[in-house]
Parts: C-alpha cells; structure tokens; sequence
C-alpha cells in the first residue's frame, strides 16, 4: 500500500496531471479517498513555492538555449496565456481568479500553470500560495467526487 501511496505522491507533482490525474488514479486503485487526497495535495503544493520563486528564471535562462530552449518557451508561454486570462478576467479580484484558475479542473489549468502566472504578474507569494493551496484544495474535492462517482458508477454496471 505504501507504493500505492507513493505512487499518488509522485503523480500529483508532476505538471499537466497534478493531483487531477493523482486522485483518479488513486481511486480506480481502491484507495482510500481521504488518505489519498491529504498525499496528492501535499504532493501537488510540494513545489509550489519552488516553482514561485526560481522557475520563471531558470525559464528565461534556458529558453534560448539547445535542447532545452524549445520546452522552456512552451512553459514560459503556458505561463504568460495564463497569467492573461487571469489579468484580463479578475481585474482587481485577482486572488479569487488565481484561485478558481487553479481550482477548476480544466486542461491547462492547475498549481504549475497557476504558480508560474502568479509569478510572472508579479502577485506576492504568500498571496499566491494561498491562493494555489486553496486552489487544489477545491480540485482535489472537484476530483475526488467525480472520481469516486464515476468509479461507483463503472463498478455498479459491472457488478
């Protein structure tokens, strides 16, 4: 079970799947949901404030470089579109923004994409960890009841 547990811990801190694709998983491996969500939040807030406070430049540095410059835009770009969306819908209630940004389950969206825009808006990082941490927390209850409906449904038909 530690694997398992493990295994969800990972997931959840790696970009694009995140806790959204760590609590699925975890679910479809009859885990505990509680338990489960605790280990994906915590793995999904884990680099959060790394990301805040060394990605945007260690992006820049290495965008114009070989091998790695073609990737490095792409994040640098995945952070600047969202950094615009949240600028261009929140106005002054950027905070709320960054939350539901990062919150809602949507491709594209989440604590990595949400964390590099906050940094590139310049918002200042308890602010943003705040805002991302609550963030998950609503992804985290978005999946966790999806997942644990949908996974109920499949087993009700097979069974």
């Amino acid at each position: 079970m530690l694997k398992k547990y493990l295994l969800i811990f990972l997931v959840s801190m790696v970009p694009l799947i995140e806790l959204r694709g760590a609590i699925p998983i975890a679910v479809g491996m009859d885990l505990p949901l509680l338990s489960s969500y605790v280990i994906a939040v915590v793995g999904n807030m884990l680099p959060v404030p790394i990301i805040y406070l060394f990605a945007r430049k260690v992006l820049l540095w290495g965008q114009d470089k070989p091998y790695i410059g073609k990737a490095f835009r792409f994040f640098i770009e995945k952070g600047e579109r969202g950094g615009q969306k949240l600028q261009a819908k929140a106005g002054r209630g950027l905070f709320v923004a960054l939350l539901l940004f990062v919150g809602i389950p949507i491709p594209g969206t989440g604590a990595w994409t949400g964390t590099l825009a906050a940094s590139i808006l310049d918002i200042g990082f308890r602010k943003s960890v705040i805002a991302v941490m609550l963030g998950v927390l609503l992804a985290g209850v978005i999946m966790g009841t999806v997942s644990a409906g949908l996974f109920g449904a499949v087993g009700a038909i097979a069974g």
